[in-house]
This record gives C-alpha cells, structure tokens and sequence, in this order.
C-alpha cells in the first residue's frame, strides 16, 4: 500500500506578505537602528540650533535692531578691517540670532593661497566685536544628525543608507498592522514582551505621517548627492546645473576704478516689496569700492514653506538692480518645499514644539523597537547567546549612553573655562569620550545594572545642567524668571524636564521583572491539520 506523504498548507498570500513585511521591518530596523536613533535624537534637538547657540555663549544677549542698521554697521567694520576683500558675506539677525555673523573672503593669490578665515560676530547696533566663547553650539547637533562625525562623504552616504532602511521599515511595518488604529489606543503597562510592543506601536502609530515624512524628505534633501547622474548627464559641471536651477548672481570682475559703495537699506527695502515684505536674511558683498560691485541679497527663509532662498543682485555703486532668481519650475519649488518641511524652519515656536514632541516619539520608536528585538527573543532560564548580548549591550551603548553623551557636551560649555583655546573641539570631545567611555563600562555590568546605572547618570547629568549654569553664569533659572529671560529659563526648565524623563525611564528598568514562563499545553501532532496561525504579536515583534 502506497501512502501519499502530506504537507502542511501554505499560508494565505495574506498572511504571507504580513510575514515577509515583518521580517524586513526587523532586520532593517535593527541593522540601523542604532544609527536611527542618534539621528533622531540629535536631529530632534536641532529644531533648537540658534536657541541651544544662545544657550552656549551666555555672554551675548539679544539686541533688537532694524534689518538694515545691522547692515549697514557690519559693512561698516568690514570697511575698516579688510577693504581689499574679494567677497563679504552678512548673516543679519532675526528672532532668533542675537548677532550678526559676518565673514569675509581675500582675492585668490595663485603664488599663496589666503588663510581659512574664521567667522566674526558682531554687535547688531554698532558693528563692534563681539567677545564670547568658542563653541559650536547647536550646529554640533544638527551636523552630526546627517554626517555622524565622518568625513565627507562617508558620513551623509551612511546617513542616507539609514534613512532609506528606515523608510523600508516604515512601509513593511504598515503592511505587517492590520490594527492601527486600535494600536494607537493601547499601551499596557508591565507586561514584558507585550508592553514594549505596545510602546513601539503607540509611539510609531502615533506620529507615522510625521515620520514617514521626516524620512522622506532627509532623502530627498542629499537625493543629488545620492543619484548624481542625471545632473552629470546633463551639465559639464555642479556651478552650471546650480545655475540653471536657482540663478546665478552677477559676479563681474572688479574694473580698478574705485567708487563707494552705497548704503545697502534701499536696496534691502527694495527687495523686500519684490518679495512681498519678506526682508533679507543675508547679504553678499563682492568687490567692494569698486566701480563694479555688487549686493546680492537673499530672502528670509522663516515663515516659508519653500527654504530655498530668492536673491537679487544690485550694483553696489549706482543701486540699480542687475538681476534676481528665476522664479522656480515645479521641480526645484518641490524640491524647496521638501527641504523646507524637513527643516521646519518655517514653524511658529509652537509647531516648532510640535515637531520637537514628534520628533522625540520617533526617538521612541526606534528605541522601543530595539529593546523589543531583545526581549522577543530572550529565553527564560536559558542563556543568551552572543548575537543576543550583542544586540543588547549595542542598545544600552546607542539608547542609555546618548543621552549623557549630549548632557555633557552642554556641561562641558559651561565647565571649561571660556577663554581656552580650541575649547569648541573639547565640547565635541566631551560628548564622545562620555558617550563611548559609558558604552565601555556599561559592559563590564550586568545588562539590567547597565540599564539603570547609565540612564542614572543621564538623570543626574541633565538635573545639574540647570545648577551648574546658575552656579557658572549670571543667567541662572532663578534670575531668567525674574528678568524674563524666556529662552535661557525655558532652556533649564527643559533639562529638568528631560532629566525627569530619564529618571523615569530608570525607575521602570530597575522594576522591571522578567514574566514566568508559563507552560504550553502539549498537543499531539497532526500532519494532516495545517500549521497554527501566529499570534499577532509574534507577527508583529519579528
């Protein structure tokens, strides 16, 4: 008697594609989710660069000056200090900038090339030098969110190799829930496994087109860089495809013939009722005392969806206007209004929160999603093995260490003494020596001790963010509420919050308990019946 052997049935192609999605989104989002959420994270405090900048120079303090007085008295001081210059450019304050940054830029010399020159920051009311601490503030932040460190271009190319994961992520993860909505409803405290997959859901659900649109856009920010060939296809070099895209300003060379240059306000308030009141945000000066000068002015970026810049270039010693940007295609505005969600620095303080809140729950979804990796997989009274340590003690690194890493950068700000050469690089320093010197202690702990004791120190470094800057500074939290000086009260107030934050998260890993194993019920195979659906959560956490 012959007997057929029987296989079990394929699963649904349903069932199957949710199965495929889940396994993509895990393994992509482990390989970079450590790298996700430095991005994230670095990138969220970016949405603060020119406050957290403030923060960092306590000696300088806002002083509000109309657009072209602050003009007028930064060329004024670059008449006086380097008149020969090839080219100025002029970066006016705003809302949030208290100085004007200037730098200037020496007419080539084949024989000696000129020296790099540093960035100046002068007094918007007069002109003057202004004297305040070298520090990189939060620019630190915001260049590291998309370069991680590295030289050009590994860092922006890894970065991009992220961001793309993530979005594969994004879409496998969407395909793998089929309960979104009620996902964004549930989050169940203690309950192990279940919890931190309620975590994950909740914080991904909860801002997905927030996310789905930060990745986005990050890619489509470098897209030139990532796809080059078409702009190689297409133009013999980068200057002549930026060019045809955005204008080019007049850049006549100088003619010999001296002749002053003219007070640049009516040129400024000429550009601004060409764009709609919109006042200029920087000024670029080439030539200056020369009969073929030139003022390119570009338009403010704050308050417009679209964060390319328009320009228009007068002549610098008549005053008349010699050309302006060709108003953008379809392509390039979709390409500005790209950049400029990503960005937000269109927002009101407001959305400005709003985007700093969702960016923090992205932080937490990946976070929440790499914990839960661990979690899914550890075994109750078995041994881990190596990739599963592996995993973990990369989490404690990436998820723990950060945090305390970015505190120390700011207390380093305040702790090294201001008048220290090369202290901005020691800022830079003091964030990865705290940051990986924790990673390496961290390993000689327990995996559950490690969790506690570094975001511990996360919790005591931020709470004395606000103590040191008063003991340091005369801008203390106490005396900031008392003169109204919102930014550097907010800016403590925000730390204590953070540090709350992390002694949370802390109090919920030194009660965390790892759940009993709990018995299966035995059940006699059937190779005839078909194989048991898996739970939704396993789908969910692979």
């Amino acid at each position: 008697m012959n007997v057929r052997p029987t296989f079990p049935a394929p699963p649904p192609p349903a069932r199957a594609l949710r199965q495929s999605m889940a396994w993509i989104h895990a393994w992509l989002g482990l390989l970079a989710g450590w790298i996700l959420f430095a991005m994230f994270l670095t990138g969220t405090a970016s949405y603060f660069r020119p406050e957290i900048t403030q923060w960092m120079q306590p000696e300088l303090r806002s002083a509000s000056v109309p657009a072209e007085q602050a003009a007028q008295a930064a060329i004024g001081h670059l008449q006086a200090t380097s008149p020969d210059d090839q080219q100025w450019f002029i970066y006016l304050p705003d809302d949030r900038t208290a100085v004007t940054r200037v730098f200037a830029r020496a007419k080539p010399n084949p024989e000696k090339p000129p020296a790099r020159r540093p960035e100046l920051k002068l007094d918007p009311a007069t002109g003057h030098p202004l004297e305040a601490r070298d520090t990189r503030g939060g620019e630190h932040f915001y260049r590291f969110h998309f370069q991680l460190q590295l030289p050009h271009p590994w860092g922006r190319w890894l970065a991009g190799v992220c961001a793309m994961f993530m979005l594969a992520a994004i879409v496998s993860g969407v395909i793998t829930h089929k309960r979104i909505f009620v996902d964004f409803f549930t989050l169940r405290w203690s309950k192990g496994q279940r919890s931190w997959l309620d975590a994950h859901n909740a914080s991904a659900v909860l801002a997905l087109p927030f996310h789905a649109m930060i990745t986005y856009t990050g890619l489509i920010t470098l897209v030139a860089m990532y796809m080059p060939w078409p702009v190689k296809a297409n133009f013999d070099k980068p200057d002549a495809f930026t060019a045809a895209a955005y204008g080019a300003p007049a850049e006549a060379k100088a003619s010999g013939r001296a002749a002053p240059l003219l007070p640049v306000g009516p040129m400024m308030q000429s550009a601004a009722r060409a764009w709609s009141g919109d006042a200029p945000r920087t000024v670029v000066i080439r030539n200056s005392g020369d009969a073929a000068s030139t003022v390119t002015l570009l338009r403010a970026t704050a308050g417009r969806l679209n964060a390319r810049p328009d320009s228009i270039t007068f002549s610098g010693a008549t005053g008349q206007e010699l050309s302006r940007s060709p108003s953008p295609g379809p392509a390039i505005a979709t390409a500005g209004v790209m950049l400029g969600l990503h960005l937000g620095h269109f927002a009101s303080p407001a959305l400005r929160w709003v985007y700093f809140f969702l960016g923090l729950t992205g932080a937490a979804m990946v976070g929440t999603g790499l914990v839960l990796w661990v979690v899914k997989r550890r075994k109750p009274n078995a041994a881990p093995f190596f990739g599963l340590q592996l995993v973990e003690r990369l989490n404690i690194g990436a998820v723990a260490c950060l945090p305390s890493g970015m505190a120390a950068y700011l207390l380093a700000n305040r702790l090294i003494p201001a008048d220290m050469a090369g202290r901005a690089e020691l800022e830079v320093k003091a964030m990865f020596w705290t940051w990986f010197g924790l990673a390496a202690v961290s390993l000689l702990r327990p995996a559950r001790r490690a969790w506690i004791e570094t975001l511990g120190l996360a919790t005591l470094a931020f709470a004395a963010l606000p103590v040191v800057n008063a003991v340091t500074t005369e801008r203390g939290l106490a005396a900031s509420l008392r003169t109204g000086d919102w930014l550097f009260a907010g800016f403590d107030l925000a730390m204590l919050a953070i540090a709350a934050l992390c002694g949370f998260a802390a109090f919920k890993a030194s009660r965390r308990q790892e759940p009993p194993e709990r018995a299966k019920p035995v059940r006699a195979p059937s190779a005839a019946s078909p194989q048991p659906a898996p739970a939704r959560e396993s789908v969910d956490a692979l």
